[in-house]
């Protein structure tokens, strides 16, 4: 396939990237205006958590081919002696897949471990502004770093249609690669929803996040 063809559709890609970035500065408008454009921000936060939660979907699906896969796996290994390297590549294809595209809604449900042991001893509004800076300040970078640093290598293998280096291997290696900027964007969307939500607790336009201290065993999905 004509790589210009790959060329062409990243350059649209960063494009609609650059458009989008007007709706990051949006939590921080929300907290220096209280009131100006919270119905806008309670929509966005309904659509990004949708988008989260067909994501979630996706990697539902995949843990489910994942066990299938892997059960096929040990019964055709150890019970007929045969071995498929299509049927391994399946195996860890859903694997990342499932981890790949279900964090976002991790992230949304606040369900990563943390390790962080001062932010539960803040008041509510200190907990928000962590949750507000901290997004900025280390999920932002990290997730366009992981956007821009595969972008030549993701082409070249669009561009190629890249397989798996084995005779009998699945010929979708450039969709596996494809996980890892899908997996950034769909991190930098939930981050967005979390910047949200803090920004409308800060100024009162959503109730109060449950925490551990408070009786709270795990996250859980705000409403709006």
């Amino acid at each position: 396939m004509d790589p210009t063809f790959f060329l062409y559709l990243g350059a649209w890609l960063k494009v609609l990237g650059v458009l989008c970035l007007p709706l990051f500065a949006v939590p921080l408008v929300v907290v220096a205006f209280p009131g100006l454009i919270d119905r806008f921000a309670k929509r966005m936060i309904a659509f990004l958590d949708a988008l989260s939660g067909g994501a979630l979907n996706l990697a539902i699906a995949s843990a489910l081919i994942l066990v299938l896969a892997q059960l096929a796996v040990v019964i055709l290994r150890y019970a007929f002696g045969l071995s498929f390297t299509w049927l391994s590549e399946i195996v860890i294809y859903a694997f990342a897949a499932m981890f790949m595209l279900g964090s976002a809604a991790a992230l949304r449900d606040d369900a990563h471990v943390r390790v962080d042991i001062l932010r539960p001893h803040f008041g509510e509004a200190g907990r928000n502004w962590i949750e507000l800076v901290g997004t900025y300040l280390f999920l932002f970078p990290i997730c366009l770093r992981l956007i821009t640093n595969g972008e030549q290598g993701l082409t070249r293998s669009w561009s190629l249609l890249e397989g798996s280096r084995e005779s009998d291997g699945l010929p979708i290696l450039f969709l596996f690669k494809t996980l890892v900027p899908v997996f950034a964007v769909l991190l930098m969307t939930a981050g967005l929803s979390v910047a949200l939500k803090a920004a409308l607790r800060l100024t009162g336009k959503l109730p109060p996040a449950a925490t551990p201290i408070e009786g709270e065993t795990g996250g859980g999905h705000d409403g709006v």
